[in-house]
């Protein structure tokens, strides 16, 4: 497709293997780089711990040990650094529903998509929110 991710840091918080091994494969193949967070709270150091820039995008599924989504996005936007408030962050959720949409929305999430992640339309994602 012409919208493209070749390149771009992606910081991907899964805590299922299965799915994290899934979605790194799908980005990698689209010539994405990937670092990976396992939960929440990891995702959160791994973006505290990271040169400002350094991330283009953040994957963040909602439901996980320690820290889930929501928490882990707030927690980022409050960051004392410029990227912290204007990083993209896609929720990933098994639950498309309304009520998810505006928790996201309320943490300060750009996007949503529902999982199964379809990569065609992740990638349509990500390329509307990487300027």
């Amino acid at each position: 497709s012409e919208k493209s991710i070749k390149g771009l840091h992606i910081l991907l918080a899964e805590d299922n293997e299965l799915n994290m091994e899934i979605a790194e494969f799908m980005l990698q193949n689209e010539g994405a780089d990937v670092i990976k967070a396992w939960n929440g709270q990891e995702a959160v150091e791994l973006f505290r711990n990271s040169e400002p820039g350094e991330f283009d995008v953040i994957l963040m599924d909602i439901m996980m040990p320690v820290m889930n989504g929501y928490e882990a996005t707030k927690m980022i936007r409050s960051l004392d650094r410029e990227d912290a408030k204007t990083i993209p962050i896609i929720a990933m959720t098994a639950n498309a529903f309304t009520e998810d949409r505006i928790r996201a929305k309320a943490a300060g999430m750009d996007e949503h998509v529902a999982k199964p992640v379809d990569v065609e339309l992740l990638i349509k994602v990500i390329h509307k929110l990487v300027k």
